[in-house]
């Protein structure tokens, strides 16, 4: 049985850390964003309202991807659909955006870590952007009882240093039935 979405501890009917830090990259609205891990998250209603014309939604979980197009309704049209593992993923195109907020510290063994380091570097374009959010050493150690790796602003910044790093933040998270969640937030630019 699937939970209703409102009620799962990373629900944000608008995700505002993810949007703040978008908004203040100034992609044009033609820009090509993926979003990875976006599930059944309200990311891509607000990037769609904003304008944006280019958007991928990526899950492993193609129950979630359909909850979300019926949510959308005939806006889903407007959106790539793609349903893989994102340990082994290898997308069909390049983008100017690649947003993950709550996927990569999924990702637990080293094998898993470094073809998602490698696969981010090969498909990202020239001058685009990577955003990553995972759970901070402050923040929980599990997630929907999935073991996850916490990260340091340090540790992400030294994982992903074949980027710029732009800017990192931390941020609490306050899930539906009120516990906080620590985020750490970094946002690189591909030179």
């Amino acid at each position: 049985m699937i939970k209703k979405t409102n009620i799962l501890s990373w629900f944000q009917e608008k995700p505002k850390t993810s949007l703040n830090i978008i908004n203040q990259l100034t992609l044009p609205k033609s820009a090509k964003i993926i979003d990875i891990g976006g599930g059944d998250s309200f990311l891509v209603d607000n990037l769609i309202e904003l304008g944006y014309e280019n958007i991928t939604v990526f899950d492993i979980s193609e129950t979630v991807l359909n909850k979300a197009k019926k949510r959308l309704k005939n806006k889903a049209d407007k959106v790539k659909w793609i349903v893989a593992d994102v340990a082994t993923f290898k997308p069909n195109e390049k983008y100017d955006l690649w947003h993950d907020r709550a996927a990569f510290h999924f990702l637990t063994q080293e094998t898993e870590i470094l073809s998602y380091i490698n696969t981010v570097q090969e498909y990202i374009n020239s001058e685009g952007f990577l955003v990553i959010g995972t759970f901070s050493e402050q923040g929980p150690d599990k997630c929907s009882g999935i073991n996850i790796k916490q990260y340091s602003e340090k540790e992400i910044s030294e994982r992903f240093r074949m980027f710029k790093k732009v800017k990192c933040i931390s941020t609490n998270h306050k899930t539906p039935l009120g516990s906080i969640q620590n985020f750490v937030f970094c946002t690189f630019r591909k030179l």
